[in-house]
């Protein structure tokens, strides 16, 4: 069975829009993009490098199709070579052209599709960018591991990573390092259902009693 691999670049206050250029997704007006770049060092390096050593098949969003469609088989390097080589899964419901060697669309009912393409023998599937369609791997807890590259900057506008709709679920911290620009990297797969307690003890003041009913009435 395969994975859905999820790696992610975002700001501090979750933003994940357009971090390698600034003409990658100037949609609703971004001016931000390229906001990345100043950041790099041997352990971001390393930590994608580490993503990229197994096998795996893309698995993309359609605006991030056609921006790595009109880059990388355009490029002669071994992110490219492999780019290039494996399959590309694309999630478009509207017209995309999908001349770029071994290019796959996936159009309709897409959620039992993708459960379908994880049931698959075969590479596991890695997600870049893509922010809709990783709401739609959200909401569905299609998403196996999630890999966070938290830049230390807030923007306060753009697509963000966690929007309205994500689904309450718990994740599990299974790998963690902070690199020399001050970028937390860290993976983590899901761990269940939200688990709750309460640090108020069973007895409460009149006052506290006082202002949940209160609260209640807003």
């Amino acid at each position: 069975m395969r994975k859905i691999i999820v790696p992610t670049f975002m700001t501090m206050d979750g933003v994940l829009q357009a971090p390698g250029a600034p003409e990658e997704d100037r949609s609703t007006g971004f001016k931000w993009g390229g906001w990345q770049f100043p950041y790099q060092d041997e352990q971001t390096k390393s930590a994608l490098g580490k993503i990229f050593s197994t096998p795996f098949d893309l698995l993309l969003g359609r605006r991030t199709y056609e921006i790595f469609a009109a880059h990388w088989p355009y490029q002669n390097d071994a992110i490219s070579a492999i780019f290039n080589r494996i399959n590309k899964y694309v999630v478009a419901t509207t017209a995309i052209d999908l001349s770029w060697k071994n290019s796959v669309l996936i159009n309709k009912d897409v959620v039992n599709e993708l459960k379908k393409l994880k049931e698959q023998e075969g590479p596991d599937l890695l997600v870049h960018g893509s922010s809709r369609l990783v709401q739609t791997l959200l909401s569905n807890h299609l998403i196996d591991v999630l890999h966070t590259w938290t830049f230390p900057i807030t923007l306060g506008e753009g697509k963000k990573l966690f929007r309205e709709g994500t689904q309450p679920q718990q994740w599990k911290l299974t790998d963690s390092v902070v690199s020399t620009t001050g970028v937390i990297i860290a993976s983590y797969v899901p761990d269940g259902e939200v688990k709750r307690g309460s640090f108020v003890p069973d007895k409460v003041s009149e006052a506290e009693l006082a202002r949940r009913e209160k609260w209640s009435r807003e």
